[in-house]
Order: C-alpha cells, then sequence, then structure tokens
C-alpha cells in the first residue's frame, strides 16, 4: 500500500501542457475503432479543453451538455453510497453478505460487502442469462425487464472461483448485490440515493439512475448503435434493469469531471474512508496481474502519470472518467461504437495518451 506522502509526491510531478491537435486527434478518428461520435473533456488545474467528433445523432454536432450511457462508471457512484453509509454507522464493510440475504447460496458465506465493493468475492458466474453472443440476439432481448431478485436468483449454489478475499475479479454481480444492500438499509432505490446524497448537492442536473424498465434517454443525448449484420441500427432506446447499480447510469461529460472532483476533494467521502477508495488489495487477479481496482475505482499509470477512476461500457456506448489525485488532470470521455469488442481499447488509448503525453520541465 503506497503511503499517503508517497501518493502526494507521485501527484505532485508537473504535467505536461495540453496539446490541443493531439487530443483532437485522439477522437477525431472514428475508424479505428469504427464508430459514430466521440467527446472528450479534460479539466483541472493543469488546463481545460473540449472536444467532439462525429455526429449525436447522424444530423447534429455533438453538444457538450449531451448525455450518454456511462456503463460500469456507475459503480462508482455506488461505491460512494456505500462509504457514506459505512460513515454513518449504517453499513460496514465487514459485514457478510447472507447477513442481509440469507438466500445468497450458503456456499458464499464468507463473502463481505467490502468484498463485493473491491471485486475480490470469487462469486461464481451467474447461471441463465440469455444468450448475446451476436448483435443480433442483443437486439431481441433489449427490451427484456429484470428485477434485482431474478438477477441475484443466477448466482449458482456453486463453490466460489476462489477463496473470498484471496484474489480479485472484476464482475458485475458484485455491485448488484452491493446495490441492493444499500436498498434494503436505506429502504429507498438506488435512483434516490444517488439523487440525495451526490447529484443534487452538486448540482449534476444532468445525470440519473434510469426507473425500472426506463428504456429512452432524457434530453439532448448522443445515440449509440449497433452494426447488425451489416446495418447500422440505433440502441439508444434499451432496458437497461439487467445492469442494476453497475452499469445503468447516464450523465455528461461536464458532470462527471465535476464529480470526479468532489469525490477527491473529500467532499463526499471523508478520509480515512476515502482513502479505502485508492487502497488497492494486496492480492492478484485471476489472471496474475496486480490488482487494478479498489472500492469504485480502478487505476493505471500512462506515461509516468498516475491516475485513477472508472471506464463504462453499454451496447453502443464507451465512457470513462479519471484523474490525477491533486486535480491537475480530470478527464471525462464518450464514444459510440458500432461494435462491442476489444477494438474499442484503440479509442481509449489514444485517449489516455493525448492527456499525459509530452515533454515534462
Amino acid at each position: 500500500m503506497k503511503s499517503l506522502l508517497l501518493a502526494a509526491l507521485v501527484a505532485a510531478t508537473p504535467l505536461p501542457p495540453l496539446q490541443p491537435e493531439a487530443l483532437q486527434a485522439a477522437i477525431s478518428d472514428l475508424t479505428n475503432p469504427v464508430a459514430t461520435s466521440a467527446q472528450l473533456r479534460v479539466a483541472g488545474d493543469a488546463g481545460r479543453w473540449f472536444g467532439t467528433a462525429g455526429l449525436a445523432d447522424g444530423r447534429r454536432e455533438v453538444g457538450p451538455d449531451d448525455r450518454f450511457r456511462i456503463g460500469s462508471v456507475s459503480k462508482v457512484f455506488v461505491a460512494t453510497v456505500a462509504l457514506q453509509l459505512v460513515a454513518e454507522r449504517r453499513l460496514d464493510l465487514g459485514t457478510k453478505v447472507r447477513h442481509y440475504f440469507p438466500d445468497v447460496p450458503e456456499t458464499l458465506d464468507a463473502v463481505t460487502v467490502g468484498q463485493l465493493l473491491n471485486h475480490t468475492s470469487g462469486i461464481p458466474n451467474e447461471v441463465g442469462y440469455p444468450d448475446l453472443s451476436t448483435p443480433a440476439k442483443v437486439l431481441a432481448h433489449r427490451h427484456d425487464s429484470w428485477t434485482p431478485q431474478q438477477l441475484r436468483d443466477l448466482i449458482p449454489e456453486t463453490q466460489p472461483k476462489f477463496t473470498p478475499g484471496t484474489r480479485q475479479e472484476y464482475r458485475g454481480i458484485n455491485y448488484l448485490l452491493a446495490t441492493m444492500i444499500i436498498e434494503k438499509i436505506t429502504g429507498r432505490d438506488l435512483s434516490v440515493e444517488v439523487r440525495e446524497r451526490i447529484t443534487r448537492p452538486l448540482g449534476l442536473d444532468k445525470t440519473y439512475v434510469p426507473q425500472r424498465d426506463e428504456t429512452t434517454l432524457r434530453g439532448a443525448h448522443v445515440h449509440g448503435y449497433l452494426d447488425v449484420d451489416g446495418q447500422r441500427v440505433d440502441v439508444s432506446d434499451f432496458n437497461t434493469s439487467r445492469a442494476h447499480g453497475e452499469g445503468d447510469m447516464v450523465s455528461t461529460t461536464g458532470d462527471l469531471t465535476r464529480f470526479t472532483k468532489a469525490l477527491f476533494d473529500g467532499r463526499l467521502v471523508r478520509q480515512p474512508l476515502l482513502e479505502k477508495m485508492f487502497t488497492l488489495p494486496e492480492v492478484s487477479m485471476v489472471d496474475g496481474r496486480p490488482a487494478a481496482y479498489a472500492i469504485g475505482l480502478q487505476t493505471f499509470t500512462i506515461n509516468g502519470v498516475e491516475i485513477w477512476g472508472k471506464t463504462g461500457e453499454w451496447y453502443g456506448y464507451n465512457a470513462g472518467m479519471f484523474s490525477t489525485r491533486d486535480d491537475q488532470r480530470r478527464i471525462a470521455y464518450s464514444f459510440t461504437p458500432t461494435v462491442r469488442d476489444a477494438s474499442q481499447q484503440q479509442m481509449t488509448l489514444r485517449i489516455a495518451n493525448a492527456v499525459t503525453a509530452g515533454d515534462r520541465p
């Protein structure tokens, strides 16, 4: 675990100045991967920039306040609410999940709330999802409605993949269960908790958790598309209930950069609980790499710059928000790829390089 002093020294390293041409180039290539639009916002003490590429809906340019689906960036909001409940002594990270839900398989009796939040639970793969292996099959199921209980019931009564707390595997089911625990403790839907605790106090009026079975994005938004057997199909209208708490939220680049600043500044989660969001578990991931996920956040270092935040995907959408810990540089981006595969990493890597590259003083 890095000490706070070392983290402060790393964060204090001056960042290179922004290079607008490189930033625009990073998002303007809409052929690698194939995408219909992109937007990138850079904020922080080391410079600001906003740019777009492509069209929001096939006709108009992307606007600075256009909403988009943020996918797994939603997990940061859930983790923030969970840690606020810890601060209020209404939740303990060491409490077993089965304390709240005795119907979770007994084989998972050792799994704790904290292990859900940092992806060290070892919960086995769910059984019973429909086949979504092709874009055509995704279309056939995009209006399916799921309740949280139905999703929880997909956890099989088998042994965990590994002893809880000993390895790390990034899994959405962890945050579904964490969300259900939040809702059980508070007696309110996650949408209300996020609104009352985060978006309303911070004035993030374009960020929200969709209501159950709400399929249409509210207000001005970029459209997402999928290539289905050679035809481009608009998939903006989508039931995201199967991603409750783990990937269903909607936001904008402006809201995400403001959220990151408030979170990292300690306005939403105070020390020492905030430090848990920047502390990686001392275990390896299941593929042997060092752990990359703390509570809510993930981290990586590129061009010598350590950044923290979260990426997210949904059908037709890819998004992310990251920042250095000292607020020198915050970024939020969104693009709308037409194929959901590893090619999306080309855009995210170009963005990451563009916002951190340059000669240092």
